[in-house]
């Protein structure tokens, strides 16, 4: 799907039965920042898909629920087929700050990397997350360090803006289900540059999370032994 670009910078929000907070974290967006944006409405079941019509946002739908992973590589595809020289990742729920976006697209832009991370942990910060969730981040930073050598503090945040190059790779092939630290370590295996720069993140504005605690350790054993098993035949 091929559009007028008004700006080399798309922001890529993904959403799924996101009713409660769609039209506020857009709305704020377009409060902040003028770039473009595209919402993946993958396959909702609620009133997601109206409020995108109702409000006219530039979206993709979903006939079925594909996860985060099949948003973002529509996304992705979608940033590719326009000509886009770099993609934000926000999320519908409103954690992450539409102000925060001017941070990332100035360090990406200066530094060259091909990731830019908005990180909870590279600095204090006031998130204050469960300790489920806080012992979930410090195991994957663990996992990511064993596995690559390269240290990333935030490795779930999907808080993230990558440049044209990386676009492209994640347009032909993106991890499908809970994709953040797979996606980091095959980066850091090419020895693509990543890194971090210090954001504020909220608590979901509204809705209820999809992941629970039998997700959150599925999505542990699965990454590790996807890990684990690239790591040995690469």
């Amino acid at each position: 799907m091929e559009h007028k670009r008004a700006s080399d910078i798309l922001v890529i929000i993904p959403a799924y039965n996101e009713e409660a907070t769609l039209a506020r974290t857009v709305h704020e967006l377009k409060r902040h920042t003028i770039y473009d944006f595209v919402v993946i409405d993958d396959g909702s079941r609620d009133r997601t898909a109206e409020i995108i019509r109702k409000e006219g946002f530039p979206s993709l739908r979903h006939a079925v629920n594909l996860g985060i992973g099949g948003s973002m590589q529509s996304g992705y595809r979608y940033a590719d087929s326009n000509g886009y020289l770099y993609a934000i990742q926000l999320d519908a729920d409103g954690q992450h700050r539409p102000e925060d976006i001017a941070k990332l697209v100035e360090h990406i832009q200066s530094s060259g990397c091909d990731m830019v991370i908005g990180s909870r942990f590279v600095r204090h910060s006031g998130y204050k997350g469960s300790l489920l969730r806080r012992f979930g981040i410090f195991y994957f930073h663990f996992l990511v360090r064993v596995l690559t050598g390269v240290s990333i503090y935030d490795p779930t945040s999907g808080f993230r803006i990558v440049n044209r190059s990386t676009i492209e790779q994640f347009s032909r092939a993106y991890p499908t289900d809970y994709p953040e630290v797979e996606v980091l370590v095959s980066l850091c295996k090419q020895g693509r540059k990543i890194t971090e720069i210090s954001v504020e993140m909220r608590n979901r504005q509204g809705g209820v999370s999809s992941i629970n605690l039998s997700k959150s350790v599925y999505y542990m054993m699965k990454v590790t032994m996807i890990s684990l098993i690239r790591k040995s035949f690469s």
